[in-house]
């Protein structure tokens, strides 16, 4: 329901696209990942208001959400786009650096040992 000048959590994530669905929304709201003005929430039902600011950890990365407007259905990206504002921060490369992990072209699939080197490499060995 929106009241106009607040929605749930889940229904607020799920209509500005940050997720595919609302038991994803839910489901990422219960586990913990997600956090209004810094207070971290456990509840799907939590309410957000215009101007809240919004953290959601979610592929391995972590993203800063204003909330700027609500909707009463999901609409198109560019409808989603009016209800939120992206703050991430993001860091730069370099121009003409090579990103982590790439490959030259033409060597096709890396093989499982290569992967293996790749996961060393990066610190994600289990």
């Amino acid at each position: 329901m929106v009241d106009g000048d607040r929605q749930r959590i889940d229904k607020w994530l799920w209509h500005a696209r940050v997720v595919r669905t609302r038991s994803a929304a839910a489901a990422l709201a219960a586990a913990g990942h997600v956090r209004i003005n810094g207070v971290r929430i456990d509840a799907a039902s939590r309410p957000v208001k215009r101007g809240d600011v919004v953290t959601v950890a979610l592929d391995r990365q972590v993203r800063v959400l204003v909330v700027t407007g609500f909707a009463e259905r999901r609409g198109s990206a560019t409808d989603a786009q009016a209800l939120v504002r992206d703050e991430t921060v993001r860091p730069e490369t370099p121009p003409g650096s090579a990103a982590t992990g790439s490959r030259d072209t033409g060597t096709g699939r890396p093989t499982k040992r290569d992967r293996r080197a790749l996961d060393r490499l990066q610190g994600d060995d289990d």
